[in-house]
């Protein structure tokens, strides 16, 4: 029966090619502009570390003293003292402290110009943590972090950069004025969003150099930026002991019972400190949220974004409206066939499918044109100068989405059409030829 009614929607189709044509080309654009932004967006929202984002935690409290006006939510980094003191307890599975930070390198043997880079201090833990590839050799040890080495794992580009992608694990670079050994190289690697980082909405790639926390207080010291202070540092190129916030910690917890655990700890630290008087506030301003939590919390999408998928999204409804008209009419130029063919048997739950089985090519031959624009339409994104270009791209799952999408709405704008040519008196329509 489908195949009757396809046959029957095929010839009406070719009957009146022109509001044919305007009926896809409704469809096809309303489907291209808002596969296009909500493509962006659900490339956006996606989980940076699928597997893992329940069980890593990022730990925050608000070391600020005196308080801020503004409670309602402490800061996104720590003073340093805070976060050694948290790392240093070792209550978690993992840990991981980081901070970040710009410095020189350069590898005197290839006789490369210096280069400017960003540098990841960190723990050994960072790696196995974050589920890091690498391409050679591996990270470095605990006691590589205890001993202060001077060691560096760097990424895959500036293997490329440097050594022309071979395996450079051994060899030396010169940060800032040390020499240190490589003794691992990433495979590519690009989580998106950068979500160790605290920055909200970092569609950036990684830094090229990896360090461990303990040796790069000492390689890069003065360097280390404060991201906010409550007192003015006495010394800027130290900060260990000022008032400020500049470096971050993640714990791996991988149960219910331990992350409970591990935010009674935080709480309890926060409230030792209060009751010290170096913090203003205790356990009531800490936050422990994981990957995906905290991301929604710092606003994973940019607001541009989200804005131009209603626009999109409102645009689509305009064109679904155009299309019911289109087919409305369509339908209504045949009442004299319809007619016919409820004079001769045929039921309204015949004609009602029949109508409807059209509207689904139109949406069929306008989901594949939307998709050609939903693909000019993610090139375009990724010509903008924005974090998240590299992302625009159709993965299967949202091609496969553009198609039901525009059948769908095809067939939501066929219902009213279809029910009203169904309706079609066949005794008038019989008078009127």
């Amino acid at each position: 029966m489908f195949i009757y009614y396809l046959n029957l929607a095929l010839r009406s189709l070719k009957r009146n090619k022109v509001l044919t044509a305007l009926m896809v080309v409704a469809i096809a654009v309303g489907i291209g502009a808002s596969m296009t932004t909500l493509t962006v967006v659900h490339l956006l929202s996606g989980d940076p570390i699928p597997g893992k984002s329940s069980v890593l935690y990022f730990p925050q409290l608000d070391p600020e003293n005196p308080a801020r006006a503004d409670h309602a939510e402490p800061y996104a980094m720590m003073d340093y003292r805070s976060a050694v003191d948290l790392w240093s307890a070792h209550r978690a599975d993992r840990q991981a402290i980081l901070t970040s930070s710009s410095v020189k390198v350069r590898a005197a043997e290839t006789g490369r110009p210096p280069l400017m880079l960003g540098l990841l201090s960190t723990s050994a833990d960072f790696f196995p943590m974050f589920q890091v590839p690498f391409q050679y050799g591996s990270g470095w040890s605990a006691e590589d972090d205890a001993r202060h080495a001077r060691v560096v794992v760097i990424s895959h580009d500036l293997n490329d950069k440097l050594f022309g992608g071979a395996n450079s694990v051994g060899r030396s670079l010169r940060v800032r004025d040390t020499d240190v050994r490589i003794v691992g190289v990433l495979k590519p690697w690009r989580p998106t969003p950068l979500f160790y980082d605290p920055w909200p909405q970092n569609f950036s790639k990684t830094e090229d150099v990896f360090a461990p926390f303990t040796s790069s207080m000492e390689i890069n010291e003065g360097n280390f930026l404060p991201y906010t202070c409550w007192h003015v540092p006495e010394d800027t190129h130290h900060l260990q002991n000022a008032d400020c916030v500049w470096v971050w910690l993640w714990a791996e917890l991988d149960s219910p019972a331990k992350a409970a655990a591990y935010a009674r700890f935080v709480g309890d630290y926060a409230d030792q400190q209060k009751a010290s008087g170096r913090f203003a506030t205790g356990r009531e301003h800490v936050r422990m949220r994981d990957v995906m939590t905290m991301l929604t919390a710092r606003g994973m999408v940019p607001g541009d974004v989200r804005l131009q998928a209603w626009l999109a999204s409102a645009f689509l409804a305009i064109c679904l409206f155009n299309a019911v008209g289109l087919l409305l009419a369509k339908f209504l130029r045949r009442s004299g066939e319809i007619g016919v063919r409820r004079a001769l048997g045929a039921s309204r739950r015949a004609i009602f499918a029949q109508c409807l089985v059209e509207a689904g090519v139109i949406g069929l031959l306008g989901g594949f044109f939307g998709w050609l624009l939903t693909l000019a339409g993610l090139w375009l994104v990724r010509q903008q100068p924005v974090d998240y270009a590299h992302l625009a791209h159709l993965d299967t799952g949202m091609f496969l989405a553009t198609f039901v999408m525009a059948i769908a709405a095809s067939l939501l704008a066929g219902v009213i059409p279809a029910l009203r040519a169904s309706r079609v008196v066949p005794a008038w329509q019989l008078k009127a030829l």
